[in-house]
């Protein structure tokens, strides 16, 4: 099986499962367990924050978030088909009571900056109070440039506004742009990252910002239900993936390009846009495309939506198979 609906598809190797197996374990609920600890400190050095917190996935990294920099009543700004406003049931307001305010992306999967200054509530008593503002990097596969991080950050400092980032691929940025992951997360008061996406490890994210944040989240994680135990198990994964597994989402990457510029040249197949990083998105009628995630799967292949998503499990040999396979399904739809 090829399955190209995610990053989070992927399975642990055996060298992971061995880091897994040999891992020293503790009650990390009382902060004794020490390889959880290890992930979080080595975590926060290498995104240039203070602290970080070991949690179970990027929704609940976001949500955390969240709650740290804002209290009820407050509002975030995110972009309209945002991870942490479109696709994590809500929590925000249902659990936190936290107002979010959707704008669009851009072509670049930027959210303009005069429409964040807009967008800021009044200091009036009628509206929610502004108090954060949400990026994602990578956006929908979209690097966003170093150019825009930096006005952002410009503008918040402006604003008087807390930052996050949701950057569950921030690793597939850095590489991408060939430049330390530190030097994205610098104009972020936070930053969450997915361990069990392009870094393969089987579960968990990381939190990262200032001591001060950090220890309000993780009492949030606690109320949350977030505490795992002896986690060092999943943590040793997190940290033979950080160690192991940074420099090859470069493979991904160009397998992405590969199977984007095949596509590309075929007559019948179309994409949105260029592949920046590990995901090609077909440019696809909704009945076309039924047909070829049916043809998809009589060969093998699993697909679930036009967004197609290389990872460490599909190899070289597996991006010819598909480059044979949209060929073939191409001519037969002629």
């Amino acid at each position: 099986m090829i399955d190209l609906r995610s990053d989070t598809v992927t399975r642990p190797s055996p060298e992971m499962l061995a880091a897994m197996m040999q891992a020293e374990t503790g009650d990390d609920v009382y902060g004794e367990d020490p390889t959880v600890n290890r992930l979080e400190s080595k975590a926060a050095a290498m995104t240039g924050k203070q602290a970080g917190l070991f949690v179970t996935s990027g929704t609940q990294g976001n949500l955390l978030a969240l709650f740290s920099h804002c209290e009820r009543g407050d509002e975030y700004i995110a972009g309209q088909d945002a991870h942490t406003y479109r696709f994590e049931a809500g929590g925000g307001a249902v659990l936190g009571s936290i107002q979010p305010q959707p704008l669009p992306f851009n072509a670049r999967g930027e959210i303009p900056l005069d429409d964040i200054r807009r967008a800021v509530k009044p200091n009036d008593f009628h509206f929610a109070r502004t108090r954060l503002v949400c990026l994602e990097n990578t956006m929908g596969g979209r690097v966003l440039p170093m150019s825009y991080l930096a006005d952002f950050r410009v503008l918040m400092d402006e604003l008087g506004l807390k930052t996050h980032l949701d950057g569950a691929r921030v690793f597939n940025a850095a590489i991408a742009l060939g430049v330390p992951v530190s030097d994205i997360c610098q104009p972020f008061d936070t930053v969450s990252f997915c361990l069990s996406k392009g870094l393969a490890a089987p579960a968990g994210s990381v939190l990262v910002g200032d001591e001060e944040t950090i220890a309000r989240a993780r009492r949030y994680r606690k109320m949350l239900g977030g505490g795992m135990r002896q986690a060092g198990i999943l943590a040793a994964a997190g940290i033979h993936a950080l160690d192991h597994h940074i420099e090859r989402l470069a493979e991904d990457h160009e397998h992405a390009r590969l199977l984007a510029d095949a596509i590309g040249q075929m007559s019948g197949l179309a994409l949105q846009e260029p592949a920046q990083t590990n995901m090609v998105k077909l440019d696809i009628a909704p009945g076309r495309f039924q047909a070829l995630k049916r043809f998809m799967a009589d060969h093998g292949v699993t697909v679930s939506t036009p967004r197609l998503v290389l990872h460490r499990d599909i190899a070289r040999s597996d991006v010819e198979r598909l480059i044979i396979l949209f060929r073939q399904f191409d001519a037969q739809q002629q």
